[in-house]
């Protein structure tokens, strides 16, 4: 039976298993063996579950996570789509 770990890139458990066991003992380099987390979701379907295999199976899950801002940092206005000309206030 296949058990899907990472819907967007179809990497199964046991290619993220095989992995660990290849000596991958972290996020960043089973992610660059195995594709997972690099879909649509960017790993927030997967993430979780591949950083639980790799604390049971004796590895760092924290190593390898880089957080990773925005390029440029964007206005809250802009994300909710509200005209930037308005010249809305804060009612303190």
């Amino acid at each position: 039976m296949k058990t899907l770990v990472c819907r967007c890139e179809d990497v199964t458990l046991s290619e993220l298993e095989h992995a660990v066991s290849l000596g991958h003992r972290d996020i960043e380099s089973v992610k660059r063996y195995t594709g997972f987390g690099t879909g649509w979701c960017q790993g927030k379907g997967c993430l979780a579950l591949c950083a639980r295999l790799l604390q049971q199976r004796g590895g760092d899950p924290g190593d390898g996570i880089t957080p990773r801002p925005p390029y440029h940092p964007a206005p809250f206005a802009a994300l909710a789509g509200l005209d930037p000309d308005f010249g809305y206030e804060s009612e303190d």
